[in-house]
């Protein structure tokens, strides 16, 4: 079965955020089987998928761009998965300036449908991104004003996704660092 991912895309390098769809943890879920179907199929130790991002916390606006996060496991060479991610239609981005990730991005330049970043399972990209998602999934405050910096932010910069991007790092960052104060956290 194929999903429609028909409402998914943004060009890339700009900011539009749009209300929560309910089919976006479809749209996480059929991607995820199918590239764990390509990776199988080639022999290759399985990924972990995890659906991270603004589109994985339903009620949050976000950007119409599914990000998956892929782990592999510490026996695994990233590089090894490059040629099955490709042969998916992923073009592959390098690590953009992020410690510990591989980024990849599927569809055209004037419609981005995903982005993957292929990280080790378990490392500090894939925890942060984990703490960070299940918090704003949990916490109805942290919620609501990362949605208001969301929407501000698009609309002071719709054309230049690397400052809306580089704007809300503060906000993660300190819901982030909370995670060592938690019960339980790092």
């Amino acid at each position: 079965m194929t999903h429609d991912n028909s409402r998914l895309g943004l060009q890339r390098g700009t900011v539009r955020v749009v209300d929560s769809d309910p089919t976006w943890p479809d749209a996480f879920q059929a991607e995820a089987q199918r590239l764990s179907a390509a990776v199988i199929a080639a022999g290759l130790a399985a990924l972990a998928f995890e659906h991270i991002g603004s589109t994985a916390v339903p009620g949050l606006v976000a950007k119409p761009i599914i990000d998956l996060m892929a782990g592999y496991g510490p026996d695994s060479d990233p590089r090894t998965y490059f040629d099955i991610l490709r042969a998916a239609g992923y073009e592959y981005r390098g690590p953009q300036g992020v410690p510990e990730r591989e980024l990849f991005v599927l569809g055209p330049e004037a419609r981005r449908t995903h982005h993957l970043n292929l990280v080790y399972a378990h490392g500090e990209f894939w925890r942060d991104h984990l703490y960070f998602r299940d918090r704003l999934r949990n916490e109805t405050e942290l919620r609501a004003a990362y949605a208001e910096l969301k929407q501000r932010l698009a609309a002071a910069h719709a054309m230049d996704r690397g400052q809306y991007t580089s704007r809300k790092t503060a906000f993660v960052q300190r819901a982030i660092s909370e995670q060592d104060l938690s019960p339980g956290g790092g």
